[in-house]
């Protein structure tokens, strides 16, 4: 089976996302992990998109099909997948199309995460990230033990520029400029779209999600 998460940022799709392919026994794709990866073992594509991402902005379709394309096409045919960040926009969708009919495969459920922006806006401005191993805490929900310190590996976190609460606006608009009319092409590819609210427990949306992927 072939998921795919989409919401707007912060909204919770890389925690329910790594939660449901843990339960699906199927590979997580983070494209936000992946670019992150490029970027700190020196890959030119990894510096082009984190241009972007300090800014807000979505990182070109091309960059991050040409990435996602590699790594999807390395994997077992039968393998489950969860898609995390990816597709963004319409035009990505497509290409994804492609590259999944290419493997005799298709998106099987998309899984829609909404939640108002102020709760988003919260969510992300609390966002510590680890820079050595790339853990993720929120100062208001999920602190780590020691302030500023990472329990993982003791990496010194940080706010991320694209976390900063201004940024994060921009971010909303432009998901919703641009990322959200991929309900509607999922409608019309006939894939199953199951919207859940996100504002719940953590447990409370997984419950949902896995509701409605089981059906």
């Amino acid at each position: 089976m072939v998921v795919i998460m989409v919401g707007p940022p912060g909204v919770g799709k890389g925690t329910q996302g790594v939660l449901l392919a843990e339960a699906m026994n199927s590979r997580h794709i983070a494209t936000g992990d992946l670019l992150r990866a490029a970027r700190r073992d020196g890959i030119e594509l990894g510096r082009k998109a984190q241009e972007f991402m300090d800014r807000g902005e979505l990182v070109p379709d091309q960059l991050i099909v040409d990435l996602v394309r590699e790594v999807v096409q390395k994997m077992d045919r039968d393998a489950g997948v969860v898609l995390d960040g990816f597709p963004r926009t319409v035009s990505q969708a497509e290409a994804l199309g492609g590259v999944l009919s290419e493997l005799d495969r298709k998106v099987d459920v998309v899984v829609v995460l909404e939640a108002e922006d102020d709760v988003l806006v919260k969510r992300l401005g609390g966002r510590r990230s680890c820079g050595q191993c790339d853990m993720i805490y929120n100062v208001h929900f999920n602190p780590p033990k020691q302030d500023g310190i990472c329990d993982r590996c003791g990496g010194v976190l940080t706010l991320r520029p694209d976390d900063d609460p201004a940024t994060v606006r921009r971010r909303l608009e432009v998901y919703r400029r641009e990322t959200a009319p991929l309900v509607r092409y999922f409608n019309d590819a006939e894939a199953s779209v199951c919207r859940i609210e996100a504002d719940q427990s953590v447990a409370e949306v997984q419950r949902a999600i896995w509701d409605s992927v089981s059906e």
